[in-house]
C-alpha cells in the first residue's frame, strides 16, 4: 500500500479518528456519491495528519477484477527494486532576531530525526540560514554583511556538516551566497554522506521585483538581490542516485525538470519559501498551495522523477509563508506531507525504480521525443505571433 511508504512524525493535537458514518463503510453497501464523500474526508484527515495514501481515495469505490495496483506493481520486474531512505525538513519561521547558531542547532535536531528514521538523505528549505530578507528594503551593503555566506561550509554552518559526516547522510542546503567576485546568488548546494559538497545551483528563475513599493506590505526584492543563476540545471550522482537541484519559484517552469530528466535524474530536491499573499496581483489565497502541489504532482509524473520539496514556512515577524512540504512520486502522487508550519520531518522509503518503469514506457524520451518541433521553446523567450502555416487544401 502506498501509505506505507510514509512515516510522518505526527503532532498530539491532530485526531485520526474518522466519524461513525464513515468507519461503518466498510461494512455496507453505499452510493458512489456517498463513498467518493467518505474517500474525499478520509484524504482531507490524512492531509491535516500528515501524511496522504492516495490509494485511500479508491478504497469504497468499485474496482476492476484482477490484483490491486500499488506503488510495488508499478516497477517492471526488469527494473530492479532501488529503495532508499529519503527525508525533508520543513522548518518553521526563521525571525530577524534568529542567529544562525540557534537556527543550525535546528537543522542539526531535524537532521537527527532523519537518520534515525532510517533516511539517506535529507532536503532542507531555500535560504535555510536567515529569514526571507527580499521582504525587507535595504541596501547591498547591508543585506551581504547580514545575510549573505561568504564561504561553504563556515564556522555558524560547520556543525551541520559534522553532523552529516557522523550520521553518513548527505543533504541539500539552500542559502545566499556571495563569491569571492562579490557576486550575489540564490544558490543550493548538494553534500554527499561523507559531508562533501559535490554540486551547486543557483536560482535560475527569479521573481519579484528591483525598485522599491512604498505601498506593498512587504517587498520581494529577488532581482534587487540576486543575479540569475548562472550554473543551468544540473544532475549529480551520488550514493548511486542521480540528483538534480532547483529552487523555489524554478519549480513552476516546465523546463526545468526536462532539462534535469533528460540528463537522467531520478530525483529532483528543492527549497522554497513562498507567501501566501501574492503582492503582484490579487491572487486567491487557497491558489498559492494549490498550485504549489499541482505543479509539483504533474512534473514528477511528466518527467518520472521523485521530488522531495522543503519549504520554510509560517509567520516570519508576521509575515506568512506556506507550508505544505512533501514527496511526490514518478506516479504523480503525494507520498507524504508536512501536517503543519513548524519544524518537522517527513520521510519516505522510496523506490526508484519506479521511476524507471515510466522512463521505460509511457515518458520513454529516446522512444517518443520529436525536439525537431520543440525548437520555439529556446528560439523565443516571451510569447509572440502564430508560426505561419501551410496552406490547407
Amino acid at each position: 500500500m502506498i501509505a506505507r511508504y510514509a512515516q510522518v512524525r505526527l503532532r498530539p493535537r491532530h485526531s485520526l479518528g474518522f466519524p461513525k458514518q464513515i468507519k461503518a463503510l466498510g461494512s455496507r453497501k453505499v452510493s458512489g456519491l456517498a463513498a467518493r464523500q467518505a474517500a474525499r474526508l478520509r484524504f482531507r484527515i490524512g492531509s491535516r495528519a500528515g501524511m496522504l495514501a492516495p490509494s485511500a481515495l479508491n478504497a469504497h469505490l468499485p474496482r476492476a477484477p484482477g490484483p490491486r495496483k500499488t506503488l510495488e506493481t508499478f516497477v517492471n520486474p526488469s527494473s530492479p527494486s532501488r529503495k532508499m531512505g529519503l527525508a525533508v525538513a520543513q522548518m518553521g519561521a526563521v525571525n530577524l532576531a534568529d542567529s544562525r547558531a540557534v537556527v543550525v542547532r535546528r537543522l542539526v535536531e531535524m537532521m537527527r530525526e532523519a537518520a534515525a528514521r532510517q533516511a539517506e538523505f535529507v532536503v532542507f528549505p531555500e535560504l535555510a540560514l536567515t529569514t526571507f530578507f527580499p521582504r525587507y528594503w535595504m541596501d547591498d551593503a547591508e543585506a551581504v554583511e547580514r545575510y549573505f555566506e561568504k564561504t561553504m561550509p563556515n564556522a555558524d554552518v560547520q556543525p551541520l556538516f559534522d553532523t552529516a559526516r557522523e550520521l553518513g547522510i548527505g543533504f541539500y542546503l539552500g542559502y545566499a551566497e556571495l563569491t569571492p567576485e562579490g557576486r550575489q546568488f540564490n544558490t543550493a548546494i548538494l553534500v554527499d554522506r561523507s559531508a562533501r559538497i559535490i554540486g551547486k545551483y543557483r536560482k535560475i528563475h527569479l521573481p519579484g521585483h528591483s525598485d522599491h513599493k512604498v505601498d506593498a506590505p512587504f517587498q520581494h526584492l529577488e532581482k534587487k538581490f540576486f543575479e540569475v543563476g548562472d550554473l543551468g540545471f544540473g544532475v549529480w550522482e551520488t550514493n548511486d542516485v542521480k540528483i538534480g537541484m532547483c529552487l523555489c519559484n524554478d519549480r513552476r517552469w516546465p523546463e526545468t525538470y526536462r532539462v534535469m530528466s533528460l540528463q537522467s535524474a531520478e530525483l529532483i530536491v528543492l527549497g522554497y519559501n513562498t507567501p501566501s499573499l501574492n503582492i503582484h496581483w490579487n491572487e486567491p489565497a487557497h491558489l498559492r498551495t494549490t498550485t504549489h502541489e499541482i505543479v509539483l504532482q504533474a512534473s514528477a509524473y511528466q518527467n518520472a522523477v521523485w521530488i522531495g520539496a522543503a519549504a520554510k514556512c509560517g509567520h516570519e515577524d508576521g509575515h506568512h509563508m506556506i507550508g505544505s512540504s512533501m514527496i511526490v512520486a514518478p506516479s504523480g502522487e503525494i507520498v507524504a506531507r508536512a501536517s503543519g508550519e513548524e519544524d518537522e520531518v517527513i520521510t519516505a522509503r522510496i523506490d526508484l525504480g519506479m521511476g524507471q518503469t515510466f522512463r521505460d514506457h509511457v515518458f520513454n524520451f529516446a522512444k517518443h521525443r520529436s525536439p525537431h518541433h520543440y525548437k520555439l521553446i529556446v528560439e523565443r523567450t516571451g510569447a509572440g505571433d502564430p508560426l505561419p502555416r501551410p496552406d490547407v487544401d
